[in-house]
């Protein structure tokens, strides 16, 4: 009996350890499993982060961002350049399918020099006069081969500012005095020597940025200060009669009509500086939008090439609020006399068959057009926006034929 016992004894522990063995194993098999499957799901994840971090890390292409970016040239942070510049950024910027890439710069010559020699500068604004200004010096060889325009974009006038008591009254009176012509390269630097030499009136030239001219006039260290730039400019906008200054007028005398316009400053303009319904004479010459007459097959034309497609048909949307009041101005056929258009801004034009006149139409148009479908908030598309502007150009036919 005592043996019986002993064998049920053994085969009970047996039991017991076959079944912790079955269970211990099983449960090894279990953590297995799921240390497995974790490892592997670990890994997926780990698989998909790593191609994530690879590919947030991975660089933007840096030839698709230049190839898509257009860099312009323009004036000082209170100029009409800059502001139209931005304008053009703000209006034309399609995040990496376009971007209009805004240069703070010195204006006119400096402009003429950086669009013929810097590297990744595409565009530049700078005054028509400097144009033929250049190409007498030949100082940046013969830009006749090399720079081109895109489209004449507006008048500047020119800004002669005198301390209210000074008792200058005249152009004249300022022969033999200290006047800033601006910074040093500026299209009002070069500019403003022209029309003091045609009016044989010779003042001491010094060079400085408004903001330090304004306060050497203050002081009495310079008589005057000359801004050529599209009114209302930033700069001149600050200043007030209260504070004593004024506006000088600038006759339009007969040495200075061949290359300049007349033109008025107006309270409209700079309420600050002029009397309600009062005006100064001046004078102003035109603004230009010029490029560097790359090869056709360059990257470089296809850059300027693509601005022009994009800039040319939204011209109506630059001539409304918020934009720079000059936009009005804008008549894309505006041609510049003795100088070419650049190749891919010529060829749209021809075409869109837009002529000078038709240009003016066109601008018209858009505008009647956006303040119609801003009224009714509906889009309307480019097919129905032609089809609706032949039909104003036959009700515009038919009307002056009346």
């Amino acid at each position: 009996m005592a043996e019986g016992l002993q064998r049920l004894r053994w085969r009970r522990g047996c039991f017991f350890v076959l079944t912790a063995a079955l269970v211990t194993a099983a449960f090894s098999f279990s953590i297995g499993c799921s240390y497995a499957q974790s490892r592997s799901r670990a890994s997926a994840e780990t698989g998909e982060a790593a191609r994530t971090r690879r590919a947030a890390a991975e660089p933007i292409s840096s030839e698709k961002v230049n190839a898509n970016t257009v860099a312009i040239v323009s004036g000082n942070i209170n100029g009409t350049y800059l502001a139209v510049a931005y304008d053009l950024s703000a209006v034309l910027d399609d995040g990496d399918e376009f971007r209009i890439l805004p240069i703070i710069g010195k204006g006119g010559g400096q402009n003429l020099r950086d669009v013929r020699f810097l590297k990744g500068v595409d565009l530049g604004i700078t005054q028509a006069i400097l144009l033929n200004t250049f190409r007498k010096t030949k100082e940046l060889g013969p830009i006749d081969e090399s720079i081109t325009y895109v489209a004449k974009l507006f008048n500047e006038e020119m800004h002669l500012v005198v301390r209210a008591d000074s008792g200058i009254t005249s152009v004249a009176q300022l022969d033999g005095k200290k006047v800033s012509f601006s910074d040093e390269g500026s299209g009002t630097q070069l500019s403003a020597r022209d029309v003091f030499g045609r009016l044989g009136v010779k003042p001491v030239e010094v060079n400085m940025g408004q903001a330090d001219a304004i306060e050497k006039l203050k002081t009495g260290e310079i008589a005057a200060t000359i801004l050529i730039a599209g009114k209302p400019s930033g700069a001149m906008e600050k200043l007030r009669a209260a504070d004593g200054f004024r506006l000088l007028p600038v006759p339009f005398a007969k040495p200075l009509q061949a290359d300049y316009l007349p033109a008025a400053l107006t309270s409209k303009d700079y309420p600050g500086l002029i009397a309600p319904g009062d005006s100064v004479e001046t004078i102003a010459v035109g603004a230009v939008l010029i490029a560097y007459n790359w090869p056709r097959d360059s990257d470089r034309y296809r850059r300027i090439e693509k601005f022009v497609e994009r800039f040319f048909p939204r011209l109506a949307a630059f001539q409304k609020p918020p934009r720079h009041p000059k936009w009005a101005e804008t008549n894309l056929a505006a041609t510049v006399p003795g100088w070419k258009r650049f190749p891919a801004a010529e060829e749209w034009l021809q075409r869109n068959n837009v002529t000078a006149e038709a240009a003016s139409q066109r601008a018209q148009f858009e505008r009647f057009l956006e303040t119609r479908s801003q009224a009714e908030n509906k889009a309307i598309s480019p097919a129905e926006r032609e089809r609706l502007f032949q039909e104003y150009l036959k009700w515009s036919g038919t009307r002056e034929r009346r």
